[in-house]
Protein backbone atom coordinates (compact mmCIF):
# COMPACT_ATOMS: atom_id res chain seq x y z
CA UNK A 1 0.00 0.00 0.00
CA UNK A 2 1.42 3.47 -0.85
CA UNK A 3 2.79 5.43 2.09
CA UNK A 4 0.34 8.31 1.86
CA UNK A 5 1.14 11.57 3.65
CA UNK A 6 -1.23 12.86 4.85
CA UNK A 7 -3.01 9.62 5.63
CA UNK A 8 -6.48 9.25 4.03
CA UNK A 9 -9.45 8.29 6.14
CA UNK A 10 -10.09 5.12 4.13
CA UNK A 11 -7.82 3.23 1.73
CA UNK A 12 -9.10 -0.19 0.70
CA UNK A 13 -6.78 -2.10 -1.67
CA UNK A 14 -8.48 -4.09 -4.44
CA UNK A 15 -7.07 -6.79 -6.76
CA UNK A 16 -5.24 -5.77 -9.89
CA UNK A 17 -3.38 -2.74 -11.24
CA UNK A 18 -4.20 0.21 -13.46
CA UNK A 19 -1.66 1.15 -16.13
CA UNK A 20 -1.14 4.81 -16.98
CA UNK A 21 0.36 4.85 -20.46
CA UNK A 22 -0.47 4.91 -24.13
CA UNK A 23 -4.20 5.31 -24.60
CA UNK A 24 -4.73 7.12 -21.30
CA UNK A 25 -7.02 10.13 -21.53
CA UNK A 26 -8.59 12.30 -18.85
CA UNK A 27 -12.32 12.97 -18.98
CA UNK A 28 -13.64 16.10 -17.31
CA UNK A 29 -16.25 18.82 -17.79
CA UNK A 30 -16.91 22.22 -16.25
CA UNK A 31 -15.41 22.76 -12.80
CA UNK A 32 -13.57 19.43 -13.01
CA UNK A 33 -11.36 20.56 -15.87
CA UNK A 34 -9.03 22.67 -13.70
CA UNK A 35 -7.92 19.63 -11.69
CA UNK A 36 -7.85 17.55 -14.89
CA UNK A 37 -5.26 19.85 -16.44
CA UNK A 38 -3.10 19.66 -13.30
CA UNK A 39 -3.23 15.85 -13.59
CA UNK A 40 -2.42 16.17 -17.30
CA UNK A 41 0.76 18.08 -16.41
CA UNK A 42 1.70 15.56 -13.72
CA UNK A 43 1.41 12.66 -16.15
CA UNK A 44 3.33 14.55 -18.84
CA UNK A 45 6.38 14.41 -16.58
CA UNK A 46 6.09 10.62 -16.60
CA UNK A 47 6.04 10.65 -20.38
CA UNK A 48 2.31 9.99 -20.57
CA UNK A 49 0.44 12.09 -23.11
CA UNK A 50 -3.06 12.09 -21.68
CA UNK A 51 -5.38 14.51 -23.46
CA UNK A 52 -8.24 16.10 -21.56
CA UNK A 53 -11.52 15.09 -23.21
CA UNK A 54 -15.22 15.36 -22.29
CA UNK A 55 -16.18 13.16 -19.36
CA UNK A 56 -18.65 11.21 -21.49
CA UNK A 57 -15.96 10.23 -24.01
CA UNK A 58 -15.77 6.42 -23.92
CA UNK A 59 -12.00 6.66 -24.43
CA UNK A 60 -11.53 8.42 -21.06
CA UNK A 61 -9.70 6.05 -18.74
CA UNK A 62 -9.34 8.60 -15.92
CA UNK A 63 -12.54 10.48 -15.15
CA UNK A 64 -12.91 13.51 -12.88
CA UNK A 65 -16.39 14.67 -11.98
CA UNK A 66 -18.09 17.02 -9.59
CA UNK A 67 -20.79 14.99 -7.86
CA UNK A 68 -22.38 14.78 -4.44
CA UNK A 69 -20.19 15.87 -1.50
CA UNK A 70 -18.16 13.08 0.05
CA UNK A 71 -18.30 12.74 3.84
CA UNK A 72 -20.23 16.01 4.10
CA UNK A 73 -17.11 18.00 3.27
CA UNK A 74 -16.50 20.60 0.56
CA UNK A 75 -13.06 19.04 0.07
CA UNK A 76 -14.07 15.42 0.56
CA UNK A 77 -13.37 13.09 -2.34
CA UNK A 78 -13.63 9.48 -3.48
CA UNK A 79 -11.01 7.82 -5.68
CA UNK A 80 -11.90 4.46 -7.26
CA UNK A 81 -9.25 2.62 -9.24
CA UNK A 82 -10.07 -0.54 -11.20
CA UNK A 83 -7.93 -2.30 -13.83
CA UNK A 84 -9.71 -0.43 -16.61
CA UNK A 85 -10.50 2.99 -15.16
CA UNK A 86 -9.82 5.49 -12.40
CA UNK A 87 -12.65 7.75 -11.20
CA UNK A 88 -12.04 10.83 -9.05
CA UNK A 89 -15.14 12.50 -7.67
CA UNK A 90 -16.16 15.00 -5.04
CA UNK A 91 -18.55 17.83 -4.38
CA UNK A 92 -16.37 20.69 -5.65
CA UNK A 93 -13.37 21.67 -7.73
CA UNK A 94 -11.41 21.84 -4.47
CA UNK A 95 -12.30 18.23 -3.68
CA UNK A 96 -11.01 17.10 -7.07
CA UNK A 97 -7.80 19.07 -6.54
CA UNK A 98 -7.15 17.03 -3.39
CA UNK A 99 -8.06 13.78 -5.19
CA UNK A 100 -5.51 14.55 -7.92
CA UNK A 101 -2.76 14.91 -5.33
CA UNK A 102 -3.69 11.57 -3.77
CA UNK A 103 -3.64 10.00 -7.25
CA UNK A 104 -0.18 11.56 -7.65
CA UNK A 105 0.96 9.73 -4.50
CA UNK A 106 -0.40 6.44 -5.86
CA UNK A 107 2.05 6.68 -8.77
CA UNK A 108 5.51 5.14 -8.30
CA UNK A 109 8.00 7.83 -7.20
CA UNK A 110 9.89 7.68 -10.50
CA UNK A 111 6.73 8.90 -12.24
CA UNK A 112 7.06 12.22 -10.39
CA UNK A 113 10.25 13.12 -12.22
CA UNK A 114 10.28 15.65 -15.04
CA UNK A 115 10.97 13.04 -17.68
CA UNK A 116 10.47 9.27 -17.83
CA UNK A 117 13.31 7.13 -16.45
CA UNK A 118 11.99 3.74 -17.57
CA UNK A 119 10.33 2.10 -20.57
CA UNK A 120 7.31 0.58 -18.83
CA UNK A 121 4.22 2.75 -18.20
CA UNK A 122 3.60 3.54 -14.53
CA UNK A 123 1.09 1.35 -12.74
CA UNK A 124 -0.92 1.91 -9.59
CA UNK A 125 -2.66 -0.59 -7.40
CA UNK A 126 -6.43 -0.81 -7.61
CA UNK A 127 -8.17 0.63 -4.57
CA UNK A 128 -10.98 2.74 -3.16
CA UNK A 129 -10.05 5.85 -1.18
CA UNK A 130 -12.48 8.07 0.68
CA UNK A 131 -11.14 11.13 2.37
CA UNK A 132 -11.91 14.56 3.82
CA UNK A 133 -9.80 17.10 5.73
CA UNK A 134 -9.79 17.76 9.43
CA UNK A 135 -9.21 21.53 9.20
CA UNK A 136 -10.33 24.21 6.75
CA UNK A 137 -6.99 26.11 7.05
CA UNK A 138 -3.96 23.97 6.28
CA UNK A 139 -1.24 26.49 5.75
CA UNK A 140 2.40 27.13 5.07
CA UNK A 141 4.09 30.52 5.47
CA UNK A 142 7.16 31.80 3.65
CA UNK A 143 9.06 34.98 4.51
CA UNK A 144 10.21 36.52 1.23
CA UNK A 145 10.88 39.93 2.80
CA UNK A 146 14.11 39.11 4.61
CA UNK A 147 15.33 36.93 1.73
CA UNK A 148 13.91 37.52 -1.71
CA UNK A 149 12.95 34.25 -3.38
CA UNK A 150 12.49 33.92 -7.17
CA UNK A 151 9.07 33.38 -8.68
CA UNK A 152 10.08 29.93 -9.95
CA UNK A 153 10.74 28.78 -6.39
CA UNK A 154 7.41 30.13 -5.15
CA UNK A 155 5.64 28.10 -7.85
CA UNK A 156 7.60 25.02 -6.83
CA UNK A 157 6.80 25.65 -3.15
CA UNK A 158 3.10 25.91 -4.03
CA UNK A 159 3.28 22.62 -5.89
CA UNK A 160 4.91 20.92 -2.89
CA UNK A 161 2.20 22.35 -0.65
CA UNK A 162 -0.42 20.92 -3.01
CA UNK A 163 1.23 17.48 -2.93
CA UNK A 164 0.63 17.50 0.84
CA UNK A 165 -3.01 18.65 0.42
CA UNK A 166 -2.31 22.00 2.05
CA UNK A 167 -4.62 24.78 0.90
CA UNK A 168 -3.09 28.08 2.09
CA UNK A 169 0.26 29.64 1.16
CA UNK A 170 0.94 32.73 3.27
CA UNK A 171 3.52 35.13 1.79
CA UNK A 172 5.22 37.56 4.18
CA UNK A 173 5.86 40.30 1.62
CA UNK A 174 7.15 43.23 3.70
CA UNK A 175 9.46 43.80 6.63
CA UNK A 176 12.27 46.01 7.91
CA UNK A 177 14.75 44.24 5.63
CA UNK A 178 12.85 44.61 2.36
CA UNK A 179 9.64 45.50 0.54
CA UNK A 180 8.67 42.92 -2.08
CA UNK A 181 5.45 44.05 -3.79
CA UNK A 182 5.10 46.63 -6.55
CA UNK A 183 2.78 49.51 -5.55
CA UNK A 184 2.37 51.82 -8.56
CA UNK A 185 1.16 54.75 -6.44
CA UNK A 186 4.31 54.60 -4.29
CA UNK A 187 7.24 53.69 -6.58
CA UNK A 188 9.96 54.37 -4.00
CA UNK A 189 8.80 51.31 -2.07
CA UNK A 190 10.49 49.17 -4.71
CA UNK A 191 13.03 51.70 -6.03
CA UNK A 192 14.44 52.16 -2.52
CA UNK A 193 12.70 49.85 -0.06
CA UNK A 194 13.28 46.58 -1.90
CA UNK A 195 17.10 46.70 -1.59
CA UNK A 196 19.47 46.70 1.37
CA UNK A 197 23.12 47.50 0.89
CA UNK A 198 24.39 44.39 2.67
CA UNK A 199 23.38 41.72 5.16
CA UNK A 200 24.76 40.70 8.54
CA UNK A 201 26.72 37.43 8.43
CA UNK A 202 25.33 34.90 10.91
CA UNK A 203 25.87 36.19 14.44
CA UNK A 204 29.31 37.62 13.73
CA UNK A 205 28.37 41.31 13.66
CA UNK A 206 30.15 41.61 10.33
CA UNK A 207 28.49 42.19 6.94
CA UNK A 208 28.77 40.49 3.59
CA UNK A 209 29.17 43.70 1.57
CA UNK A 210 26.69 42.41 -1.04
CA UNK A 211 23.46 44.24 -1.92
CA UNK A 212 20.38 42.07 -1.55
CA UNK A 213 16.89 42.67 -2.85
CA UNK A 214 14.23 42.28 -5.45
CA UNK A 215 10.48 42.59 -5.71
CA UNK A 216 7.50 40.99 -7.40
CA UNK A 217 5.75 42.89 -10.15
CA UNK A 218 1.99 42.79 -10.18
CA UNK A 219 2.13 40.32 -13.06
CA UNK A 220 4.53 38.14 -11.06
CA UNK A 221 2.00 38.04 -8.26
CA UNK A 222 -0.90 37.38 -10.61
CA UNK A 223 1.05 34.42 -12.00
CA UNK A 224 1.67 33.09 -8.49
CA UNK A 225 -2.00 33.50 -7.55
CA UNK A 226 -3.20 31.83 -10.76
CA UNK A 227 -0.79 28.91 -10.39
CA UNK A 228 -1.99 28.37 -6.83
CA UNK A 229 -5.64 28.66 -7.87
CA UNK A 230 -5.16 25.90 -10.43
CA UNK A 231 -4.30 23.70 -7.43
CA UNK A 232 -7.12 25.13 -5.28
CA UNK A 233 -4.65 26.89 -3.00
CA UNK A 234 -5.33 30.37 -1.62
CA UNK A 235 -2.40 32.78 -1.45
CA UNK A 236 -2.67 35.01 1.63
CA UNK A 237 -0.61 38.23 1.31
CA UNK A 238 0.88 39.80 4.43
CA UNK A 239 1.65 43.52 4.63
CA UNK A 240 3.11 43.98 8.11
CA UNK A 241 1.79 47.12 9.84
CA UNK A 242 2.31 49.41 11.74
CA UNK A 243 5.67 47.95 12.84
CA UNK A 244 8.29 46.08 10.82
CA UNK A 245 8.25 49.05 8.41
CA UNK A 246 11.86 50.29 8.28
CA UNK A 247 11.94 49.55 4.54
CA UNK A 248 8.87 51.81 4.14
CA UNK A 249 10.53 54.62 6.08
CA UNK A 250 13.71 54.28 4.02
CA UNK A 251 11.55 55.21 1.04
CA UNK A 252 9.15 57.64 2.73
CA UNK A 253 10.63 58.93 6.02
CA UNK A 254 7.80 61.45 6.38
CA UNK A 255 5.49 58.56 7.35
CA UNK A 256 7.53 57.94 10.50
CA UNK A 257 7.55 59.57 13.91
CA UNK A 258 10.85 61.43 13.53
CA UNK A 259 10.90 62.28 9.83
CA UNK A 260 14.58 61.37 9.82
CA UNK A 261 16.01 59.23 6.99
CA UNK A 262 16.75 55.58 7.71
CA UNK A 263 18.18 52.74 5.64
CA UNK A 264 16.61 49.42 4.78
CA UNK A 265 17.63 47.34 7.77
CA UNK A 266 20.78 45.24 7.32
CA UNK A 267 20.45 43.22 10.54
CA UNK A 268 17.78 40.98 12.05
CA UNK A 269 15.74 41.58 15.18
CA UNK A 270 13.00 44.14 15.84
CA UNK A 271 13.32 47.73 14.64
CA UNK A 272 11.92 50.52 16.80
CA UNK A 273 10.92 52.39 13.62
CA UNK A 274 7.12 52.32 13.29
CA UNK A 275 4.55 54.31 11.35
CA UNK A 276 3.29 57.55 12.87
CA UNK A 277 -0.37 57.56 13.98
CA UNK A 278 -1.36 60.06 11.30
CA UNK A 279 -3.96 60.30 8.60
CA UNK A 280 -1.12 60.42 6.07
CA UNK A 281 0.23 57.05 7.24
CA UNK A 282 -3.27 55.57 7.18
CA UNK A 283 -3.85 56.87 3.65
CA UNK A 284 -0.56 55.29 2.56
CA UNK A 285 -1.55 51.94 4.10
CA UNK A 286 -4.95 52.07 2.38
CA UNK A 287 -3.27 52.75 -0.97
CA UNK A 288 -1.07 49.72 -0.48
CA UNK A 289 -3.99 47.53 0.54
CA UNK A 290 -6.03 48.62 -2.46
CA UNK A 291 -3.33 47.22 -4.73
CA UNK A 292 -3.09 44.06 -2.63
CA UNK A 293 -6.85 43.54 -2.75
CA UNK A 294 -6.86 43.94 -6.51
CA UNK A 295 -4.09 41.38 -7.08
CA UNK A 296 -4.99 38.79 -4.43
CA UNK A 297 -8.64 37.69 -4.84
CA UNK A 298 -8.71 35.33 -1.85
CA UNK A 299 -10.88 35.96 1.21
CA UNK A 300 -8.03 36.85 3.59
CA UNK A 301 -5.52 39.70 3.93
CA UNK A 302 -2.88 39.53 6.66
CA UNK A 303 -1.99 42.83 8.36
CA UNK A 304 0.83 41.50 10.55
CA UNK A 305 0.49 43.49 13.76
CA UNK A 306 3.33 41.67 15.52
CA UNK A 307 6.35 43.03 17.38
CA UNK A 308 5.43 46.72 17.20
CA UNK A 309 7.54 48.59 19.76
CA UNK A 310 5.89 51.60 21.41
CA UNK A 311 9.26 53.31 21.91
CA UNK A 312 8.85 56.05 19.31
CA UNK A 313 5.23 56.72 20.22
CA UNK A 314 6.15 57.06 23.91
CA UNK A 315 8.87 59.54 23.02
CA UNK A 316 6.71 61.55 20.61
CA UNK A 317 4.61 64.50 21.85
CA UNK A 318 2.65 64.29 18.58
CA UNK A 319 1.79 60.63 19.21
CA UNK A 320 0.75 61.41 22.78
CA UNK A 321 -1.47 64.23 21.57
CA UNK A 322 -2.97 61.96 18.93
CA UNK A 323 -3.77 59.27 21.50
CA UNK A 324 -5.44 61.85 23.75
CA UNK A 325 -7.42 63.27 20.81
CA UNK A 326 -8.67 59.77 20.00
CA UNK A 327 -9.65 59.12 23.62
CA UNK A 328 -7.17 56.26 24.04
CA UNK A 329 -5.89 55.28 27.47
CA UNK A 330 -2.27 55.56 26.29
CA UNK A 331 -0.08 55.50 23.19
CA UNK A 332 0.09 51.73 23.64
CA UNK A 333 -3.41 51.54 22.12
CA UNK A 334 -2.37 53.32 18.92
CA UNK A 335 -1.56 50.01 17.20
CA UNK A 336 -5.07 48.70 17.80
CA UNK A 337 -6.54 52.03 16.61
CA UNK A 338 -4.42 51.94 13.45
CA UNK A 339 -5.27 48.33 12.61
CA UNK A 340 -8.96 48.84 13.32
CA UNK A 341 -9.06 51.60 10.71
CA UNK A 342 -7.45 49.27 8.19
CA UNK A 343 -9.83 46.51 9.23
CA UNK A 344 -12.71 48.80 8.21
CA UNK A 345 -11.09 49.35 4.83
CA UNK A 346 -10.42 45.66 4.14
CA UNK A 347 -13.80 44.39 5.32
CA UNK A 348 -15.48 47.17 3.37
CA UNK A 349 -14.20 45.44 0.25
CA UNK A 350 -15.59 42.09 1.33
CA UNK A 351 -12.42 40.52 2.71
CA UNK A 352 -11.39 39.26 6.11
CA UNK A 353 -8.41 40.45 8.18
CA UNK A 354 -5.80 38.11 9.65
CA UNK A 355 -3.16 39.13 12.19
CA UNK A 356 -0.54 37.68 14.50
CA UNK A 357 -1.80 37.23 18.05
CA UNK A 358 -0.57 40.65 19.27
CA UNK A 359 -3.56 42.14 17.42
CA UNK A 360 -5.73 40.91 20.31
CA UNK A 361 -3.69 43.00 22.83
CA UNK A 362 -4.11 46.62 23.98
CA UNK A 363 -7.61 47.26 22.73
CA UNK A 364 -7.86 44.29 20.42
CA UNK A 365 -9.58 43.86 17.07
CA UNK A 366 -13.14 43.10 15.93
CA UNK A 367 -14.15 39.51 16.56
CA UNK A 368 -14.17 38.64 12.86
CA UNK A 369 -10.37 39.07 12.75
CA UNK A 370 -8.57 35.74 12.36
CA UNK A 371 -5.79 35.39 14.94
CA UNK A 372 -2.58 33.47 14.27
CA UNK A 373 -1.37 32.23 17.66
CA UNK A 374 2.43 32.26 17.36
CA UNK A 375 3.54 33.14 20.92
CA UNK A 376 1.99 29.94 22.23
CA UNK A 377 -1.21 27.95 21.96
CA UNK A 378 -2.53 29.67 25.09
CA UNK A 379 -2.84 32.89 23.06
CA UNK A 380 -5.00 31.01 20.57
CA UNK A 381 -7.23 29.61 23.30
CA UNK A 382 -7.63 33.12 24.75
CA UNK A 383 -8.47 34.52 21.31
CA UNK A 384 -11.10 31.82 20.70
CA UNK A 385 -12.67 32.64 24.05
CA UNK A 386 -12.92 36.26 22.86
CA UNK A 387 -14.74 35.16 19.71
CA UNK A 388 -11.88 35.05 17.19
CA UNK A 389 -11.29 32.25 14.74
CA UNK A 390 -7.74 31.00 15.23
CA UNK A 391 -4.97 29.40 13.21
CA UNK A 392 -2.61 27.65 15.59
CA UNK A 393 0.97 28.58 14.66
CA UNK A 394 2.92 28.25 17.94
CA UNK A 395 6.61 28.99 17.70
CA UNK A 396 7.66 25.95 19.72
CA UNK A 397 6.30 23.42 17.20
CA UNK A 398 5.46 25.14 13.88
CA UNK A 399 8.45 27.47 13.36
CA UNK A 400 10.60 25.51 10.96
CA UNK A 401 13.49 27.98 11.10
CA UNK A 402 14.36 26.22 14.38
CA UNK A 403 17.05 23.55 14.59
CA UNK A 404 15.92 20.06 13.63
CA UNK A 405 18.33 18.18 15.85
CA UNK A 406 20.23 18.76 19.10
CA UNK A 407 23.59 17.53 17.80
CA UNK A 408 26.36 19.14 15.80
CA UNK A 409 26.39 19.49 12.04
CA UNK A 410 23.11 21.32 11.49
CA UNK A 411 23.08 24.53 9.46
CA UNK A 412 22.96 27.74 11.46
CA UNK A 413 19.41 28.49 12.63
CA UNK A 414 17.71 31.24 14.56
CA UNK A 415 17.51 29.01 17.65
CA UNK A 416 15.08 26.63 19.31
CA UNK A 417 14.68 22.94 18.61
CA UNK A 418 11.76 21.39 16.73
CA UNK A 419 12.17 17.82 15.53
CA UNK A 420 10.02 15.98 13.04
CA UNK A 421 8.96 13.76 15.97
CA UNK A 422 7.75 16.88 17.83
CA UNK A 423 5.60 17.90 14.88
CA UNK A 424 4.23 14.40 14.30
CA UNK A 425 3.16 14.11 17.95
CA UNK A 426 1.57 17.58 18.20
CA UNK A 427 -2.15 17.84 18.84
CA UNK A 428 -3.37 21.45 18.44
CA UNK A 429 -5.64 22.44 21.34
CA UNK A 430 -9.10 23.60 20.39
CA UNK A 431 -9.97 25.34 23.66
CA UNK A 432 -13.52 26.49 24.01
CA UNK A 433 -15.64 29.53 23.35
CA UNK A 434 -17.43 31.16 20.47
CA UNK A 435 -14.33 31.29 18.25
CA UNK A 436 -13.30 28.32 16.11
CA UNK A 437 -10.01 26.55 15.53
CA UNK A 438 -9.69 27.07 11.77
CA UNK A 439 -6.52 25.06 11.42
CA UNK A 440 -2.74 25.06 11.66
CA UNK A 441 0.19 26.53 9.78
CA UNK A 442 3.96 26.01 9.48
CA UNK A 443 6.28 29.05 9.37
CA UNK A 444 9.52 29.62 7.44
CA UNK A 445 11.27 32.82 8.54
CA UNK A 446 14.32 33.38 6.39
CA UNK A 447 16.93 35.27 8.42
CA UNK A 448 19.12 32.16 8.24
CA UNK A 449 17.64 30.68 5.06
CA UNK A 450 19.40 32.52 2.24
CA UNK A 451 18.46 30.19 -0.63
CA UNK A 452 15.55 28.07 -1.86
CA UNK A 453 17.60 24.96 -1.04
CA UNK A 454 17.96 26.16 2.56
CA UNK A 455 14.19 26.68 2.80
CA UNK A 456 13.51 23.17 1.53
CA UNK A 457 16.05 21.73 3.98
CA UNK A 458 14.20 23.13 7.01
CA UNK A 459 10.72 22.58 5.55
CA UNK A 460 10.91 18.88 4.84
CA UNK A 461 10.12 16.45 6.32
CA UNK A 462 8.66 18.60 9.13
CA UNK A 463 6.08 20.18 6.82
CA UNK A 464 5.07 16.68 5.69
CA UNK A 465 4.36 15.81 9.31
CA UNK A 466 2.40 19.02 9.87
CA UNK A 467 0.31 18.29 6.77
CA UNK A 468 -0.90 15.12 8.46
CA UNK A 469 -1.74 17.05 11.64
CA UNK A 470 -3.75 19.46 9.48
CA UNK A 471 -5.56 16.89 7.33
CA UNK A 472 -6.01 13.59 9.13
CA UNK A 473 -8.65 13.07 11.83
CA UNK A 474 -7.19 12.60 15.34
CA UNK A 475 -8.60 9.08 15.71
CA UNK A 476 -6.82 8.08 12.49
CA UNK A 477 -3.51 9.77 13.28
CA UNK A 478 -0.58 7.90 14.79
CA UNK A 479 2.79 9.63 15.14
CA UNK A 480 4.79 6.40 15.09
CA UNK A 481 3.00 5.23 11.96
CA UNK A 482 3.68 8.57 10.26
CA UNK A 483 7.38 8.22 11.00
CA UNK A 484 7.31 4.69 9.51
CA UNK A 485 5.73 6.07 6.32
CA UNK A 486 8.14 8.98 5.94
CA UNK A 487 11.06 7.10 4.30
CA UNK A 488 8.84 5.99 1.42
CA UNK A 489 7.39 9.49 1.11
CA UNK A 490 10.89 10.95 0.96
CA UNK A 491 11.48 8.91 -2.20
CA UNK A 492 8.77 11.08 -3.78
CA UNK A 493 10.64 14.18 -2.63
CA UNK A 494 13.84 12.69 -4.07
CA UNK A 495 12.12 12.32 -7.43
CA UNK A 496 10.98 15.94 -7.22
CA UNK A 497 14.52 17.10 -6.39
CA UNK A 498 13.65 18.46 -2.94
CA UNK A 499 16.62 19.29 -0.70
CA UNK A 500 15.03 17.75 2.42
CA UNK A 501 16.88 16.87 5.62
CA UNK A 502 17.44 13.10 5.82
CA UNK A 503 15.87 11.37 8.79
CA UNK A 504 19.24 9.96 9.88
CA UNK A 505 21.09 13.27 10.11
CA UNK A 506 22.16 16.47 8.35
CA UNK A 507 23.34 16.62 4.80
CA UNK A 508 26.88 17.80 4.10
CA UNK A 509 27.16 21.60 4.27
CA UNK A 510 27.33 21.99 0.50
CA UNK A 511 23.83 20.49 0.21
CA UNK A 512 22.23 21.86 3.39
CA UNK A 513 23.35 25.30 2.42
CA UNK A 514 23.83 27.58 5.45
CA UNK A 515 27.00 26.64 7.30
CA UNK A 516 27.97 25.12 10.63
CA UNK A 517 25.81 25.30 13.69
CA UNK A 518 26.12 28.00 16.31
CA UNK A 519 24.04 28.26 19.44
CA UNK A 520 21.96 31.38 20.07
Amino acid sequence: MPAHIPLPLVHEPRPGTFAVGDGTSIGADGDARRAAWVLHDVLAGAGVRAPVVPAADPAATIVLRVAAPVRDSAEGYRLTVTPGRAVLEGGSAEALARAVQTFRQLLPPAALRRAPVGDAPPEIGCCVIEDAPRFAWRGVHLDVARRFMPVAFLLRFIDLAALHRLNVVHLHLTDDQGWRIEIPAHPRLTDVGSWRTETVVGRTGTFDGTPHGGFYTLDDLREIVAYAAQRSITVVPEIDLPGHVQSVLAAYPELGNTGQPVEVRRTWGISTNVLAPTEEALAFARDVLDTVLDVFPGPWVHLGGDECPRTEWRESPAAAARAAELGLASVDELQSWFLRRLHEHVTGRGRRVVGWDEVADDGGMPADTVVMAWRGSEHGIKAMAAGHDVVMSPEDVTYFDHYQDGGDGEPLAIGGLTTVEDVAAWEPPSGGGPGRLLGVQGQHWTEYLPTPAAVEYVAFPRLSALAEVAWTAPERRDAADLLRRLPAHLRRLDALGVNYRPLDGPRPAQRGGTGRRQRA
